[in-house]
């Protein structure tokens, strides 16, 4: 509050040569402000380094400097002030133009009269307290858009939602190892290097190592280094401050502090410039950041998981890989296998892509024939699960709804493909298990077999499937609970354990 009651923020200072004026503008004003006075510009100017005011109201003819080149100096240092101009004489050009230019809101020639000044400094100050909501109404709206932006630059690299470790299926022994090695290391933060051909599921190994860590709470972030410039890679893994380049407009966070609590995935790293290979050693050396245009560091705590799928000792053999970055990222590696050297999970991989397919284009699908699949299980998609995803994806939307996918829907490359492997029903030898087999271990492959290429043909959808094998659902779900309890040695084999 200041003084006699009065609001601080309706100051009004008053500035003019003549004391008369100044009394005469006091008593006027005094009802309704609080009101400072000085006789010239600098006397002003030094009164308002201590005091903030609302409404200032300058003669033009003052000695020393005109109330226009004031009002200037006013307005740059306390740009909020209604400035108001006084004159008594005809020079109305110099004033207009300082009207248009802004350095003065409006002009009042002298006499005034008492009443009409009161009002027109009630109105300035209204005008000036919405001028004041309204900038403070669009910092709030751009910080607000700054943070959306943030948190959609987090949802952008999030893809969908977390998945677990359903997401990585087969039974082949290097995707069964593959998956024994992503368990075992998820409970601790050392760092894992996925290695393998591209569209070998990198990312979902990634993804379940999360779900099945400490920091399955965080957010994982996933980065592709091959698919930006390095100028960009560098913004995106360490953000920039304000002012670092053109475009800069604001702070912004970088992966690494998005991810801080969680897991940061660097796919296909080997891409990385030498430049930011030497940047990402020292975050992971350091667990400290310095964002694009910053002095002082960023602390960091992500688990980090990289994925390639070059050769990466090959790479430091040829100097395109630093060595001592390399060590730092492969401290835990995992193979996983191409889709052509794992034929045997090609029934279980059809059936979960065409369960989440229907889900993705609404469509009901029945499942996928016999000869189909066969076709697809010859064939050594070189883009592996993810060309497999695409071909599953074009084939159903081929097919009518609840209808059958058949030979007619597959791509020419898939049905007219060179046939250079067994059929399906001899891959991996299941009707013929090795003579060190028991009868026991034979059956339970035959049984596994067969079960999985019925849930492919009947789209993975398990109610369909149980009843082609004469089976409940219930029933069908405990025989295959039994069938890999007992392949993974937790289970006795009791020969009737398991029949329904």
């Amino acid at each position: 509050m200041g003084v006699n009651g009065k609001l601080s923020d309706e100051t009004v200072l008053v500035v003019d040569d003549e004391e008369r004026v100044l009394d005469s503008l006091e008593v006027t004003l005094g009802e309704h402000f609080r009101v400072l006075r000085a006789s010239d510009g600098a006397a002003a100017l030094e009164r308002m380094t201590s005091e903030t005011v609302a409404v200032v109201l300058a003669d033009q003819r003052m000695p020393g400097m005109t109330g226009v080149e004031f009002l200037k100096e006013v307005q740059v240092r306390q740009p909020d002030a209604v400035r108001i101009l006084f004159t008594g004489y005809t020079d109305i050009e110099s004033v207009v133009s300082a009207v248009n230019e802004g350095h003065i809101y409006y002009y009042i020639t002298k006499p005034w009269d008492p009443d009409d000044l009161t009002a027109r400094i009630q109105r300035a100050l209204e005008a000036r307290r919405l001028s004041i909501e309204n900038r403070r109404l669009y910092l709030e709206l751009a910080a607000a858009h700054e943070r959306l932006k943030e948190d959609y630059q987090a949802l952008r690299f999030e893809v969908r939602e977390r998945e677990e470790i359903e997401g990585v299926v087969g039974k082949s022994p290097a995707v069964r190892e593959a998956l024994d090695l992503a368990l075992k290391v998820a409970p601790s933060d050392v760092t894992v290097l996925v290695h393998g051909e591209s569209g070998t599921g990198k990312e979902r190994i990634a993804r379940a190592i999360h779900a099945a860590s400490p920091r399955a709470d965080g957010r994982f972030v996933a980065v592709n280094c091959g698919a930006i410039t390095e100028t960009l890679l560098e913004s995106e893994l360490f953000g920039y401050r304000r002012g670092a380049f053109t475009g800069a407009t604001a702070d912004r966070k970088g992966l690494f502090e998005i991810a801080n609590g969680g897991t940061l995935f660097l796919d296909e790293v080997a891409d990385m410039s030498t430049a930011m290979q030497v940047k990402l050693l020292r975050a992971v050396q350091e667990r400290v950041i310095r964002p694009v245009g910053a002095v002082d560091e960023v602390p960091i705590d992500v688990r980090l998981v990289s994925a390639t799928h070059c050769d990466l000792s090959e790479e430091v053999r040829e100097g395109r890989f630093r060595e001592d970055l390399y060590y730092r990222i492969s401290v835990f590696p995992i193979w996983l296998p191409p889709l052509r050297e794992r034929r045997e999970d090609v029934p279980l991989l059809v059936a979960l892509i065409l369960s989440r397919t229907q889900k993705k284009l609404g469509k009901r699908v029945a499942g996928i024939r016999a000869a189909a699949l066969d076709l697809i299980a010859r064939y050594p998609f070189p883009g592996n699960i993810r060309e497999l995803e695409n071909e599953l994806e074009r084939a159903s939307v081929l097919v009518e709804p609840d209808g059958w996918i058949d030979v007619g829907h597959l791509s020419p490359r898939v049905k007219n493909a060179p046939l250079t492997s067994a059929p399906l029903a001899a891959a991996g030898s299941d009707e013929a298990p090795a003579l060190t087999s028991t009868l026991r271990d034979a059956r339970d492959a035959f049984e596994r077999r067969i079960i999985d290429r019925v849930l492919a043909e009947c789209g993975g959808n398990a109610s369909r499937a149980a009843e082609r094998l004469g089976l409940s659902r219930m029933g069908l779900q405990k025989k295959l609970k039994v069938l890999a309890e007992r392949a993974a040695g937790r289970l006795p084999g009791d020969p009737a354990s398991d029949d329904e």
